[in-house]
Parts: C-alpha cells; sequence; structure tokens
C-alpha cells in the first residue's frame, strides 16, 4: 500500500528542478539547462574578500579603500537567475527543502581549517512571520554532513533592520551597524575559535562585516563568510 501510495504522489506531485520547476527525475536536483547556467566560483581572486580579480590574490579596489571586518569569504557559485530562483524559493516560497540542496553544492567550498558554524540570524519578528531561518537550515545541513560544531543561537539579530534591496553599500552598512550581538552562553565555546559564519546571498558585505565585529568583540578568532551565492558587479540581491 505504502509503494502505491507513494507511486500516487510521484504522479501528481512529479519532482521539479529546483531553478525552473521543470519536470526531473528526482527530488532535489536541476534539469542541464539550469546546472549549466550556473557560474561556480574556484576562490581565485581579492585575498581579502574573495571577489573574482585579475590577477588573483591581489586586494580588489573596495578592499584597498576599506579592508572588511571578516577574514574571506567563500561562495558556491556567482549570483544570477538560477542562483536567485533558488534562494527565493527558499527564502520566500518556503520550499525549506531547497537548503540541503543548497548546502550539498556548498559544501566543495567549506575551507579545509576546522571551524565552528553560525548561521546568519534573523529579528525574531521576521522569524515569526516567516516561519524559519533559511541560513540556519542550511547550516544545519552543512554541519550534520560535514560532521562540524554548529552554534545555531550564538548570534541575535538585536533590532529588526529593514530589506536592503536597493541601498547603497554606505546605506546598508549603516543600516546593520549594531544590529547584532552574542549570546551570554555562546561566548566561552566561541572564544579563540574560527567561525564560519553561514548566509544565503552575499551582496556588499555590510551584514558579514556587522557580523564578524560581534563575533570577534565576543572573542572569535577569525570569522570567514561562507554563502550560496555571490552577486558580482551591479547585479542586485532580494
Amino acid at each position: 500500500m505504502t509503494n502505491v501510495l507513494a507511486s500516487i504522489a510521484d504522479f501528481a506531485l512529479p519532482p521539479r528542478c529546483a531553478g525552473c520547476g521543470l519536470i526531473v527525475s528526482d527530488d532535489l536536483q536541476l534539469c542541464l539547462a539550469c546546472w549549466e547556467s550556473l557560474s561556480f566560483l574556484t576562490g581565485e581572486g581579492c585575498k581579502l574578500c574573495g571577489t573574482p580579480i585579475a590577477p588573483t590574490h591581489a586586494i580588489c579596489a573596495p578592499c584597498l579603500q576599506s579592508a572588511p571586518d571578516h577574514d574571506g569569504a567563500y561562495a558556491s557559485v556567482v549570483y544570477g537567475d538560477v542562483a536567485r530562483n533558488i534562494a527565493l524559493r527558499l527564502k520566500h516560497g518556503r520550499r525549506i527543502g531547497l537548503a540541503k540542496l543548497i548546502a550539498k553544492l556548498m559544501t566543495r567550498r567549506l575551507p579545509s581549517e576546522p571551524g565552528i558554524l553560525v548561521p546568519v540570524p534573523l529579528h525574531r519578528w521576521r522569524i515569526l512571520r516567516r516561519g524559519f531561518n533559511q541560513s540556519a537550515l542550511v547550516a544545519g545541513h552543512l554541519a550534520k554532513a560535514n560532521g562540524l560544531s554548529l552554534e545555531i543561537d550564538a548570534l541575535k539579530r538585536d533590532r529588526s533592520t529593514p530589506l536592503l534591496r536597493g541601498y547603497s553599500a554606505r546605506e546598508r552598512s549603516k543600516a546593520v551597524r549594531g544590529a547584532f550581538s552574542v549570546s551570554a552562553a555562546a561566548r566561552p565555546r566561541l572564544r579563540g575559535q574560527t567561525v564560519f559564519l553561514i548566509d544565503d546571498v552575499y551582496t556588499s558585505g555590510a551584514t558579514a562585516n556587522a557580523c564578524a565585529r560581534a563575533l570577534k568583540r565576543s572573542g572569535a578568532s577569525k570569522v570567514f563568510v561562507f554563502c550560496w551565492a555571490r552577486v558580482l558587479f551591479e547585479a542586485g540581491a532580494d
């Protein structure tokens, strides 16, 4: 009976591509066109923030002007149409299973050194409206699949911040300044440790810098940003 019900469900609700919705052979897969359209990042770029530049391992112009507060940023893919669709379907479409796919594709960019995973937090009112924190879901799958420590509630968003879409880099930095802190309970476990800050999309780095400052004030030795997609050039994120 179970197999019959499963077959009926598969017929009525066939697996669909996480990027475009096309029917595919299995859950949490991408069709060939969406897979080929993803631009995977290799890690070569600015030695401070990871932005792809030539020559590699130089320092990009924004970092020369103002170095980031974190110790490096790793992203799986460039923020484009498919990466954007996956992020939005997880975040706003409530397709929480996509967090597992994102974590799977992010795993190859995990730094080799040991570290503690800490997700970028949402304010409690946004969690109540959405029902979940997408960064925490991704962090949970990363921790489970790679045997890493996870401090899911270590970082707190003490005040609600506006959606940053359409803000300039300076406006983004001002909007999140002082918005984050580390819980007293987590501080002893983070002291002297390397932290991998987990987020979905890296745009200007304002949120990552604000989180890194809070983590380092609480004793973390290094903070690396680790995210699904990275905005390059003039692309915008939601």
